[in-house]
């Protein structure tokens, strides 16, 4: 009989975490983060990380375990979740990934690449070529290098144009040279696949709930202290919605009210391009909502039982 993995995603908003606690008590479960924002230590409020209650409920695993000074992959995070699953089966328990972040999901259904290691100083060389000459010079050479990867990654998009840039380079092969030819870990488990799908009007309203609680909760302090630490820009925790807005606040050029409405608005397009996503990407996920935790926990149970 093929052991279970559980997988729940969702818009950001859209009550993950809660869910994955209530089922975790309902089956024997352990948790597992899939959000490429929540690894970071330094940012418990500002990424939404599960509260000290909900972890006392259930185990979690990978939750602010690095630093943002850190570089942090998808290839390194599956080798991780790996283990963890690992660890998890041998406890005859569930494992259980709840999170937002899209190719964390796929690296567990689809694989992921197995590009050989790089060497840190060469990836600091590119790095360095990126700083100095700007997003829009590296983009234009990727593209002369690689011409793969045009339409599929954003010209805006510096931490996958790195990427991509320095596996040409010193792998001499295309990023999605390498991405075609993957095949799931767990391709002999049972994997079931739920995709929170939430009413626009209920996630608009929880989504500005959740940014008052951030505000009352310190996230303008963790702002502070990260900005004290002059991270490399080009790090993907840069990405983390609330950094760049109370940033503006910090320097007095817009006022509260500006940074949480638009706090508000960057959210509601994320939640948007993850919904964008998962109808591309997430095609044969199950797709439940209940506006009721316990009513959408019977539905998820009825699903994976």
């Amino acid at each position: 009989m093929s052991k279970k993995i559980i997988l729940i995603a969702g818009p950001t908003a859209s009550g993950k975490s809660k869910l994955a606690v209530k089922i975790a008590n309902k089956i024997n479960g352990e948790i597992i983060n899939a959000d490429s924002m929540q690894v970071y230590n330094e940012f418990r409020i500002l990424s939404s990380r599960p509260t000290n209650l909900d972890i006392k409920k259930a185990k979690h695993h990978l939750y602010g375990f690095i630093s943002v000074k850190q570089y942090f992959s998808t290839g390194e995070w599956i080798k991780l979740v790996k283990k963890k699953i690992k660890e998890i089966f041998k406890k005859n328990k569930v494992p259980i990934l709840t999170g937002g972040t899209g190719l964390y999901f796929n690296a567990i259904t689809k694989g992921i690449s197995r590009i050989p290691e790089i060497k840190f100083k060469n990836r600091e060389q590119i790095r360095k070529l990126h700083n100095k000459i700007g997003q829009k010079k590296f983009y234009e050479q990727l593209l002369k290098m690689d011409p793969l990867v045009k339409n599929k990654i954003s010209e805006f998009d510096s931490q996958r144009a790195i990427r991509a840039f320095e596996v040409k380079k010193y792998t001499k092969k295309s990023l999605y040279k390498w991405i075609s030819n993957t095949k799931s870990d767990f391709r002999d488990c049972d994997i079931r696949k739920i995709f929170i799908e939430i009413p626009r009007l209920n996630l608009l309203k929880k989504i500005e709930k959740r940014t008052e609680q951030m505000f009352k909760k310190g996230c303008i302090k963790e702002v502070e202290n990260f900005l004290l630490l002059n991270i490399d820009k080009s790090l993907s925790v840069n990405k983390l919605i609330g950094i760049q807005e109370i940033r503006e606040y910090l320097s007095n050029n817009i006022s509260i009210e500006d940074t949480k409405e638009l706090i508000n608005i960057k959210t509601r397009q994320y939640a948007k391009s993850q919904n964008t996503w998962s109808r591309g990407h997430m095609k044969n996920w199950i797709k439940l909502y209940s506006n009721d935790l316990s009513n959408l926990s019977k539905k998820v149970l009825k699903v994976i039982s």
